[in-house]
């Protein structure tokens, strides 16, 4: 099927970046938003707009009903969803279907799969994906979670079922806090997915987190290679960069090649991030989750194999076939991403919305932008405080890392506070240069830097 008019059901940097990639394709293109963002870049950009409803996500870009009926009112064959929000949803990507439109992602069949976390696993297993050893399943009874907890050995992770991004996880170190926490996590799970249920899994120490990218045509699919995200701060990626530096090539060519069984096992069409951990000492890794949406972290993939992720999903969506062959992906320099949000490093990372007084993009080669901003523009409260992406390529990875702290320096955000700061030290640091860091490493770092973030 044709696609002629795409709705996007986004909003910020990834709404801007739909756009774009809609226009090379010829395609027009309507951005839904909420009435605060009425004024948003990618309203501006966008063919045409409608408005879904007030502020508050759960009433605008969360609202089901208003997206379909601005998708009928406009006269669109299809809806993007970006990431976040009802990128996960598979109600979203069934009643969209349901109301004869096309959705650019997978099946809700798939979501169902591979977005709750006890599915997935259930399924890497059949594929004969290594994952974190565990529970086999959901668990709702509290002397089967504590017979696991004792079997896998402390510490353990505390998981939500559904869902991402690092919310419902504890880890407890003992089983008194182990009772303690599984409370929590549901409670928190529920809030945040709608869903309480927990799963239980081995804590790797000093894991890094890999991921693989995949393409799928619900037929066939391949792997755009990995992307290393261990800079995280309470579980949230703030740094990455493709490909790893410290995977070995053998290392890599198996876990890719189990992305790619795996997405094949469960016939997954659209854009993919398989998770794992890697335990650098071993060599060995373990599937955690599959996000079935585009990453924010996506461009340092297109950095490194030249594959437009977001263009290629439209197409794949339209019903095309892999535009790629596994064999035609080259991997070529090394690529950096850092998320620049509207936050205060010198307090806590305390979110920092208002308007946007001045701005300076950083240019030159290898250097992009990915952004919502521009120079008045207003940032509102309601939402994730990721304003923009910027993102590096260089021949090496120490030219990548020089190039980004250069860029950095260029980067002006005026009028409001950013996690700038906090990059330009990272950018500079002497563990990250030699790649020796994991999961758990930043907040530490945090902690010993918290006298240096408020430059």
């Amino acid at each position: 099927m044709i696609i002629r008019k795409l709705l996007i059901a986004n909003r910020g940097e990834i709404a801007v970046r739909i756009i774009r990639a809609a226009r090379e394709l010829g395609i027009s293109t309507v951005q839904a938003h909420s009435a605060v963002d009425a004024g948003m870049l990618a309203v501006k950009m966008a063919d045409e707009a409608v408005n879904i409803g007030p502020p508050h996500a759960a009433k605008s870009y969360l609202n089901i009903g208003n997206i379909l009926k601005a998708a009928a009112e406009t006269g669109a064959d299809a809806v993007h969803p970006g990431y976040g929000f009802l990128a996960e949803n598979a109600a979203f990507a069934d009643a969209v279907e349901a109301a004869g439109l096309i959705f650019i992602g997978p099946r809700g069949d798939s979501i169902r799969v591979m977005g709750d976390k006890v599915a997935a696993r259930v399924a890497a297993e059949a594929a004969g994906v290594p994952v974190v050893p565990g529970s086999n399943g959901r668990i709702d009874d509290p002397e089967h979670a504590r017979h696991i907890a004792m079997a896998v050995g402390f510490p353990v992770m505390i998981k939500a079922a559904a869902g991402g991004g690092g919310r419902g996880i504890r880890i407890a170190h003992d089983m008194a806090e182990f009772e303690a926490l599984m409370p929590q996590a549901s409670t928190e799970a529920k809030a945040a997915f709608g869903d309480g249920g927990l799963y239980i899994e081995k804590v790797i120490e000093r894991a890094r987190h890999i991921e693989v990218q995949v393409l799928g045509d619900g037929r066939r699919a391949i792997h755009c290679f990995e992307r290393e995200c261990s800079l995280q701060r309470r579980r949230q990626k703030v740094w990455e960069e493709a490909p790893s530096a410290v995977l070995p090539q053998a290392v890599r060519e198996k876990l890719c090649a189990s992305a790619v069984a795996l997405a094949e096992a469960v016939s997954y069409r659209g854009a993919g991030t398989l998770e794992y951990l890697y335990d650098d000492e071993t060599h060995r890794f373990y599937f955690i989750e599959m996000n079935t949406r585009i990453q924010v972290e996506h461009p340092v993939t297109e950095m490194i194999t030249g594959i437009d992720l977001v263009r290629e999903m439209i197409r794949i969506a339209g019903g095309g076939p892999l535009s790629v062959r596994q064999e035609d992906v080259r991997m070529r320099g090394h690529a950096i991403e850092v998320r620049i949000n509207a936050e205060d490093p010198a307090r806590n990372f305390q979110p920092a919305p208002g308007t946007v007084t001045a701005l300076r993009i950083p240019g030159g080669p290898g250097t992009r932008f990915d952004t919502m901003l521009y120079q008045g523009c207003e940032v509102p409260p309601f939402y994730d405080s990721l304003l923009g992406k910027l993102i590096v390529w260089d021949e090496t990875r120490q030219g990548a890392i020089a190039r980004m702290a250069r860029a950095l320096d260029e980067l002006e955000v005026e009028g409001l506070p950013t996690t700038k700061p906090l990059h330009r030290l990272l950018a500079r640091d002497d563990s990250v240069a030699g790649a020796q860091f994991h999961t758990r490493w930043l907040e530490p770092w945090l902690e010993a830097n918290a006298h240096r973030l408020n430059s």
